[in-house]
C-alpha cells in the first residue's frame, strides 16, 4: 500500500505539493471515484486516473551508459551537464549512479533506482573489479606491472589494493582495480612519475560496455547482467 500523493509523484513529474494541488482540484480518480485525500491508500489493484490518464508505477530500472567526455556523474553542476540528461526516460533524475567517472573520463556507467544494488557494486567489501584503458603522456616504466601488483602508495590514502596492469604499448595500458579511491587511476600513474592523458572504463565486474553503444547512448541491462552485478 502507498499514499496517493506519493503514488502520484512516483508515476508522474509532479512534486508532492503539485500532487496535493491536483488532488484538491478533483483531478484524480481511484477506482472511478474522485479522491481528494493525499493520504488515501492505493494498492497494486487500485485503478488510478490523473486527468483521465491511467497511472502505473515505473518499475525499477537498470541501465548501462556509454559516458562521453565533458559530462558529470552527478545531478547538478554549474559548468558541465549531468549524464542523467542523456537518459530519455521519465523521472531519470531518480536514477543513482553506481560508480562515478571523472568529467574527462569516458566509458561504462551503471545506473538504477535500486540503491542497495548500487551500493553492492561500489562497496569496498565487495571489491568489484573495474577495468580501465589508459593512455599515458610518457612511456611506462619497466617495473610498472610488478609495482601495481604490490599496491601503490597514494598520498593520504595509503597503499592501494593489488592491481592488474597489462601493457598494450609503452603509452597504452589496461588496468584492473578493485577500489574506487578519489582519482585513483590517475594518482597511481602519477606515483610512477607519469600522467594519464585519456581514460576509458571498459567493464565493471563481469559486465562489459556494449560495443554497439556510441558515446552518449544507453540501454537497459539484461536480467543476467543485473544478477551478475548484484
Amino acid at each position: 500500500m502507498m499514499r496517493l500523493d506519493k503514488f502520484l509523484t512516483a508515476c508522474t513529474e509532479l512534486t508532492r505539493s503539485l500532487a496535493k494541488r491536483e488532488l484538491k482540484a478533483g483531478a484524480v480518480e481511484c477506482d472511478g471515484e474522485v479522491i481528494r485525500d493525499p493520504g488515501f491508500q492505493v494498492g497494486e489493484e487500485t485503478s488510478v486516473l490523473w486527468q483521465g490518464r491511467r497511472l502505473s508505477l515505473i518499475p525499477t530500472r537498470y541501465l548501462m551508459l556509454h559516458k562521453p567526455e565533458a559530462y558529470l556523474c552527478s545531478n547538478v553542476d554549474e559548468h558541465y551537464p549531468s549524464v542523467l540528461g542523456l537518459i530519455d526516460l521519465p523521472r531519470a533524475d531518480r536514477l543513482r549512479i553506481a560508480g562515478r567517472l571523472d568529467v574527462d573520463t569516458t566509458g561504462l556507467v551503471l545506473l538504477s533506482e535500486d540503491g542497495q544494488w548500487c551500493h553492492r557494486i561500489t562497496s569496498p567489501r565487495r571489491q568489484c573489479a573495474k577495468r580501465y584503458r589508459a593512455w599515458l603522456a610518457d612511456p611506462l616504466v619497466g617495473d610498472a606491472e610488478a609495482r601495481f601488483a604490490e599496491g601503490v602508495e597514494l598520498h593520504q590514502d595509503g597503499l592501494t589494493q593489488p592491481a592488474a596492469l597489462v601493457r598494450v604499448s609503452d603509452t597504452e595500458v589496461l588496468l584492473t582495480i578493485s577500489e574506487g579511491k578519489y582519482h585513483q587511476v590517475k594518482r597511481m600513474f602519477a606515483a610512477l612519475g607519469n600522467k594519464v592523458v585519456r581514460l576509458h572504463r571498459e567493464s565493471v565486474g563481469p559486465v562489459e560496455l556494449d560495443p554497439a553503444l556510441a558515446p552518449g547512448q544507453w540501454r537497459p541491462l539484461t536480467e543476467q547482467e543485473v544478477t551478475a552485478l548484484g
